[in-house]
């Protein structure tokens, strides 16, 4: 009987690298999180040495971890293997928990450390404490706050009614 979980993790992030005359493919092992069984993600399949780059087929054969990641990022692997990377609890907006003396509006540039995918509106609401119906009124902002995005922003607080 197949485990139901919809979670994994890369646990130490291994790629498998099969080869098959001139053609490689290369898997992503990943670990269910429930019955840690473990499952490959397809990166290539039946691809031609000469195609790869030779530092990125060294990556995969030493498991680089930056390598690991960019596979897990990347949107044609996710599509083409069927996941979804779970971001739950995966970002923050670190502020000040009290704005004093602060000259009204007030302008706060949020930067990523990694690419999570949030949407500005609900970080800026749990960020400084608002509802997100005050966040759309009271912030002004030149990506769409309903929108998910992974790169920084700078957004403008304006002043309390």
């Amino acid at each position: 009987m197949d485990c139901r979980s919809e979670s994994a993790t890369t646990g130490q992030g291994r790629f498998r690298v099969n080869a098959n005359g001139k053609l490689l493919d290369v898997w992503l092992l990943v670990r269910c999180v429930s019955c840690d069984r473990t499952s490959k993600l397809t990166v290539h399949e039946r691809t031609p040495v000469t195609s790869f780059d030779p530092d990125e087929l060294h990556g995969y054969n030493v498991n680089d971890p930056n390598l690991v990641a960019a596979r897990l990022l990347d949107p044609l692997l996710a599509r083409r293997n069927r996941f979804t990377l779970d971001w739950t609890g995966a970002w923050r907006l670190d502020s000040p928990s009290a704005w004093p003396d602060q000259a009204w509006p007030v302008q706060v540039r949020v930067a990523f450390e990694d690419p999570v995918p949030v949407r500005p509106e609900r970080l800026i609401a749990q960020g400084l404490g608002l509802s997100r119906n005050e966040v759309l009124r009271r912030t002004k902002c030149d990506i769409p706050l309903h929108r998910r995005t992974s790169t920084g922003f700078t957004f403008t607080v304006l002043a309390g009614d």
